[in-house]
């Protein structure tokens, strides 16, 4: 068993939900099975026993805990939300064309485009049906809205990504879409399950949406400070021309000069040897990067202050420790 101190929060979280998550895992398994098209649990169990920390579900099953819940539907919810989760993963390989997942070629690698899209669809389908089990309009109702957002996130940022009139406000839309959509919507679905009133609901709502937020902000972040905990290497944003947080911010702040190398190197995509030193230079110049780190920190206060709206507890003071643990890696 890990040791409990100097175990990471996610994994303590993981112990704690032992139960609850092998039940999950049970019920992924059944419902992701297809008599007709073997396809399916194929692409769909690659991508499932990948790894990966399986932070939504469990944010799922904390929330409902949290809350009292001993009903049965919070295993449905914490499914529901994981298989929206992999749905989108299927999806975004395809739109980014990617190569490698997790340090493992993406299934459109080793299958193709079509598969990919097709199984993310079941899965979205397979999702709904786990929501509509539940007997609950209201968690249907956030549940499909976050589906929606996600969808409309993604679109925006194929607009956004590389257009260096893009604002704060439209990358934080992208970001409530690509990732705080569905924290927000995984946390908020349980204490509404559980017949929580309004302002502990509104509290989990809070806490997920806030740290959503702070993870993407922390994570596009880390891609010009440097981390093995995202998987990336220092600059690889830069070199897909993904206008983040700190390109904004730089370019915000730029003069002539400096908007026509950010034009030459994001939206025309010609880049060349020293470019992404002069960008780190111009980042560091304009204090971008320390403002987006200062952007990410009061984003976890706002999920930690949300979460002491509940009362002492071990699980409530480890949500909060999560939340510390996703901003750590820049304080």
């Amino acid at each position: 068993m890990l040791d409990q101190i100097s175990a990471k929060p996610h994994e303590r979280l993981a112990q704690i939900l032992a139960p609850e998550m092998q039940a999950v895992n049970g019920l992924i398994r059944d419902r992701m099975a297809s008599k007709h098209a073997p396809r399916i649990p194929e692409v769909t169990a690659y991508l499932v026993e990948a790894g990966g920390k399986r932070l939504r579900p469990m944010l799922t099953l904390a929330a409902a805990k949290l809350c009292g819940y001993e009903g049965p539907y919070h295993i449905h919810l914490a499914s529901t939300v994981e298989f929206i989760h992999t749905a989108t993963l299927l999806h975004d390989d395809v739109v980014d064309e990617s190569a490698l997942r997790r340090g493992r070629k993406t299934a459109n690698l080793l299958w193709d485009n079509k598969s990919s899209v097709l199984v993310g669809d079941y899965l979205f389908a397979r999702s709904f049906q786990l929501m509509t089990e539940t007997g609950n309009l209201r968690v249907l109702r956030i549940l499909s809205d976050a589906a929606a957002t996600i969808a409309e996130g993604e679109v925006l940022q194929l607009t956004a990504a590389q257009d260096l009139k893009t604002t704060e406000e439209i990358y934080l839309q992208v970001v409530r879409g690509k990732t705080a959509a569905l924290f927000s919507a995984a946390t908020e679905v349980g204490g509404v399950i559980a017949g929580r009133p309004e302002e502990e609901v509104r509290a989990l709502f809070e806490y997920g949406d806030a740290l959503g937020i702070a993870f993407q902000i922390v994570d596009d972040l880390l891609d010009y400070w440097g981390s093995d905990a995202t998987g990336k290497n220092v600059g690889d944003d830069f070199r897909e021309r993904k206008l983040t947080l700190p390109l904004i911010k730089a370019h915000a702040r730029a003069g002539e000069e400096e908007r026509a190398f950010w034009k030459r190197v994001i939206e025309k995509g010609d880049q060349r040897d020293g470019d992404l030193d002069r960008a780190l230079e111009l980042l560091n110049r304009h204090g971008a990067l320390d403002e987006t780190r200062s952007e990410a920190l009061a984003w976890a206060g706002r999920a930690k202050a949300a979460m002491l709206t509940f009362p002492q507890s071990e699980l409530r003071d480890l949500l909060i420790e999560l939340n510390d643990y996703v901003v750590a890696r820049v304080s």
